[in-house]
């Protein structure tokens, strides 16, 4: 895949309700309004279907736009130290953006990606935590950033009636508002 284009992307597990650009450059995906199966690790995706999920629901329309992004921003209620179970799942049903072939990564292995463009990632997560659990949350954003290409990361917290504050601040550093 050939990246000529910028393109950002949002991906909220839940709605905003703050002004988003009407810009082609830009994507928002609210992933509670879509359905998307859980992952069932049968491997088609390396196998049968290199690329693309067996599965055929609203998720084979979201990691590509996940894949061709380089700008992120996730925006994610905080369970049990991880993500919550509608954005974990789109995450693990993204796995297509990978294959099955195994790298060394900073003397680790990684699988070898999949035409996935190198992204500055922000995580935008929320929800009533201490700080066990946003010290874990942390670990888990920074693991997971090899094998999700993210050049750099940040992660931000904030309460459950900031969201649309902290989104807004986001997207005005974007310089898309």
């Amino acid at each position: 895949m050939e990246h000529n284009t910028t393109m950002k992307l949002i991906l909220s597990d839940c709605p905003l309700s703050i002004p988003l650009p009407d810009r082609e450059d830009v994507k928002w995906i609210d992933l509670s309004q879509l359905n998307i199966a859980n992952c069932v690790g049968c491997f088609g995706c390396w196998t049968k279907t290199p690329g693309r999920c067996v599965i055929r629901d609203d998720a084979v329309k979201v990691y590509p736009l996940i894949a061709q992004s380089d700008t992120l921003l996730y925006i994610s209620r905080i369970k049990y130290g991880g993500y919550d179970p509608v954005m974990k799942t789109m995450l693990e049903r993204a796995i297509p953006v990978q294959q099955a072939f195994i790298r060394i990564l900073d003397g680790e292995t990684h699988h070898v990606q999949r035409s996935v463009v190198p992204k500055d990632a922000t995580i935008l997560a929320y929800g009533d935590t201490g700080e066990e659990e946003r010290a874990l949350f942390r670990k888990l954003v920074a693991r997971n950033a090899h094998n999700m290409s993210f050049k750099t990361h940040h992660v931000l917290f904030c309460r459950e009636e900031e969201v649309n504050d902290f989104a807004g601040k986001e997207l005005k550093a974007w310089n898309v508002c």
